[in-house]
């Protein structure tokens, strides 16, 4: 009989399907891409969140720019589930006056907006990286899709919609820069002119001694 303890095999870690992995690098991405964009976005970055190696996420992207774009994608459609959790949650009948399904969803956009800076951010690095063709072009489908989305769960009119991603629109600026609003009369615009206006009194050059005139005649 041999001697000595024999060796116990360790047991293998479960294999991950490459689906589930690309679908976590995605998740792992939006984050990474809010804040960094495109270009100041390491891969490594966000290979490391999910516990594998970059050579490991260009197998599954071909590039970093596809990356973007499927969490740029995902991005949009967490907008597009909103608007439909609150269409589908809208009852006319206990809804305030003068309240519809389109008003519903802008009151749950506003929430998401306080509640997911990802999403927002992640859309204005979306917006900024359209100088490249590719991503320009993909990122007007997700927006159209989007439109055409928010149109068909509240059957408002085109000019209706309009107005609503205007405002939408507005609400993003509003959210980036952490204020209340964009208005003339917001107390954060007033305060800031008041400053500059301030800060330039201070600023601004003594006024000019008066000519000598010489002796009175």
């Amino acid at each position: 009989m041999a001697s000595g303890s024999s060796t116990q095999a360790k047991p293998s870690r479960p294999r991950v399907p490459a689906s589930e992995r690309r679908d976590a690098l995605i998740d792992a991405a939006i984050p990474e891409f809010a804040r960094g964009g495109l270009h100041g976005t390491p891969v490594d970055r966000i290979a490391q969140r999910v516990g594998v190696a970059q050579p490991y996420v260009f197998s599954l992207f071909k590039s970093k720019r596809e990356l973007f774009l499927a969490a740029v994608a995902r991005g949009f459609q967490r907008v597009a589930d909103d608007f439909t959790r609150a269409a589908e949650a809208f009852d006319p009948a206990i809804a305030l006056p003068d309240t519809d399904v389109l008003t519903a969803m802008g009151k749950s956009y506003v929430e998401l907006l306080d509640t997911d800076r990802d999403t927002l951010m992640l859309q204005h690095q979306a917006y900024a990286a359209c100088d490249d063709e590719v991503i320009r072009e993909r990122v007007r489908a997700e927006y159209a899709r989007l439109v055409s989305h928010a149109q068909t769960l509240s059957g408002a009119d085109d000019e209706r919609i309009d107005d609503f991603f205007r405002y939408g629109m507005w609400l993003n600026v509003a959210a980036a820069m952490g204020v209340e609003g964009l208005s003339i009369g917001c107390e954060w615009v007033t305060a800031e002119h008041a400053a500059d206006t301030e800060a330039g009194s201070d600023d601004a050059p003594a006024p000019a001694p008066e000519p000598d005139a010489g002796p009175a005649p």
